[in-house]
């Protein structure tokens, strides 16, 4: 069987995000959630929390750092502040996801697209969080999925649209109960000057627990370290 193709059975939840739009949920420890690019995303940005203690929330510097990669993809992890494992990436068929760039703002979409109002992944982010008792204060740095960034010798940014490929998809296996946000606004550096974000799918799924020699689990030291720290949250359930 393709890895895009789930079992029906181990489906909890399944749904369409319009362009735009935002997403918040808790995925429990165990399970995945699956961000499908449906039509040639614009990027999609993400913020996640332990669903279970906030204070203790996503560090892109830390994830870049311990795996020697601001570039995720399958294999590699998500980490918190505090050392811990919140999500894996157990299949990507994109390949393009970025930790450098940040999210787009009303400053920003102002600039591109002119003074018409159109939802940006910050605002998005502070709703949802609002949503929850969190504030601004409570807002870091974030992941862009669907976007290559490429940066020159010069330390210049620029955006590959060779990143968007409609019915690729990441899988994030939550390590711990994670409050997680999905942002489904275009990436701040997409060079197209017309605010046109597409659908994307997410579905939550019961994913098989993860095996002895497990990718993600088993990659350096570093993550070995850092799944032990996950689990010893969850040695006495």
């Amino acid at each position: 069987m393709s890895i895009s193709v789930l079992d029906p059975a181990q489906i909890h939840l399944q749904e369409k995000l319009p362009g735009g739009a935002y997403w918040q949920g808790v995925i429990k420890r165990g399970k995945t959630l699956r961000i499908q690019d449906l039509q040639g995303s614009h990027g999609v940005s993400i913020v996640c929390y332990n669903a279970d203690n906030p204070i203790e929330r996503l560090n892109v510097a830390d994830t870049a750092k311990i795996q020697f990669n601001a570039f995720l993809g399958k294999g590699k992890v998500l980490y918190s502040d505090m050392g811990r494992v919140l999500m894996s990436i157990t299949e990507d068929t994109s390949g393009c996801h970025d930790l450098i760039c940040g999210c787009s703002n009303a400053a920003s979409n102002e600039k591109k697209y002119g003074p018409e109002l159109h939802n940006n992944s910050r605002n998005n982010f502070l709703k949802a969080l609002a949503k929850q008792g969190l504030t601004r204060k409570d807002l870091m740095p974030n992941l862009n999925l669907f976007s290559r960034v490429m940066v020159s010798p010069e330390g210049e940014l620029s955006y590959s649209e060779a990143s968007e490929k409609p019915g690729s998809f990441i899988d994030l296996r939550a390590e711990m109960n994670v409050f997680i946000v999905v942002s489904n606004c275009p990436h701040v550096l997409h060079p197209s000057p017309e605010y046109n974000p597409k659908p994307i799918e997410l579905t939550v799924w019961n994913s098989p627990a993860p095996a002895a020699d497990d990718l993600c689990r088993t990659a350096n030291p570093e993550v070995i370290r850092g799944f032990i720290n996950t689990d010893a949250l969850f040695a006495q359930d």
